[in-house]
């Protein structure tokens, strides 16, 4: 009877042993299982690199689809550098940060609101420091560009170039000139002592009118532009009068101390109007 009961207690013990192993072993592979699946389902790409203010405050990660801050920088050609990938783990450089590269929301005294990561690589090139830190290069680069970081900037209206206004629009005829088959010969007169300087534009080159003489420039096709500056560089009055000869134009030249009388180009018009300036 002693055999039996001591056979009993014994296989009750090593029965136990078995059990409480497994009731320790269960929790084990549930927990490792666990962390697994948690680590295999974090977004590289989260949403909110594409909500303001990240969406226009920080660049996206390598491999994510590009926000409204990436696309404007790649378009500029002035990306600052190819984004690094997303983190899959935890980072001792990401205690202090959150996601756009701003200072974490904390009461807790003593918490530097400018850490030296922001001034690090990648950090550096690919967030921007919160408002009332340092620039990093980041923030230094958007500021020379005229982006406000944390700002969404608004895409720019396109600029219409003013065109300036036709001589004709922005001053009185000198004088009118009689064609002659769409033609002008201009007898240029250099009443004053210095050398002038004369050139019609695309019908001759730059040449030199000694003082106190004339030249004739014939059968130049109107519209033309006749150019003249004193070599001497003073005043120069110009003063074009019609003749009574069809298609013939003469100019003279005189010195001046107006700087409002100051002229430098006689331009004659399809129709024979006159503009000088």
């Amino acid at each position: 009877m002693n055999n039996i009961f001591s056979n009993f207690r014994k296989y009750a013990g090593l029965f136990g042993a078995i059990c409480g192993g497994l009731l320790i072993s269960v929790p084990v592979i549930p927990k490792a299982a666990l962390a697994q699946q948690t680590t295999s389902k974090v977004n590289p790409c989260p949403s909110i690199y594409y909500e303001e203010p990240h969406n226009n405050q920080i660049l996206t990660p390598r491999g994510c689809p590009p926000n409204a801050l990436t696309r404007k920088l790649a378009a500029q050609g002035t990306l600052p550098m190819t984004p690094a990938p997303a983190p899959t783990s935890s980072s001792p450089y990401q205690g202090g940060m959150s996601v756009g590269g701003e200072a974490p929301q904390s009461s807790t005294p003593g918490i530097n609101p400018c850490p030296r990561i922001y001034y690090e690589e990648p950090f550096n090139s690919r967030n921007v420091v919160p408002q009332g830190c340092p620039p990093n290069a980041l923030t230094q680069q958007m500021q020379q560009q005229g982006f406000t970081p944390g700002v969404v900037v608004p895409v720019r209206p396109a600029v219409s170039v003013p065109q300036p206004p036709l001589p004709s629009q922005r001053q009185t005829a000198s004088t009118q000139v009689a064609l002659a088959d769409g033609k002008v010969s201009i007898r240029l007169v250099n009443d004053t002592g210095a050398d002038v300087t004369y050139q019609v534009i695309g019908d001759t080159q730059s040449r030199i009118l000694e003082g106190k003489s004339n030249v004739m420039l014939q059968g130049l096709n109107a519209p033309t532009t006749l150019t003249l500056y004193r070599k001497d560089r003073g005043l120069l009055q110009v003063i074009p009068q019609a003749t009574s000869t069809p298609g013939m134009l003469e100019v003279k030249l005189d010195e001046t101390t107006d700087q409002n009388m100051n002229q430098g180009s006689v331009r004659v018009q399809e129709d024979g109007t006159v503009f000088v300036n």
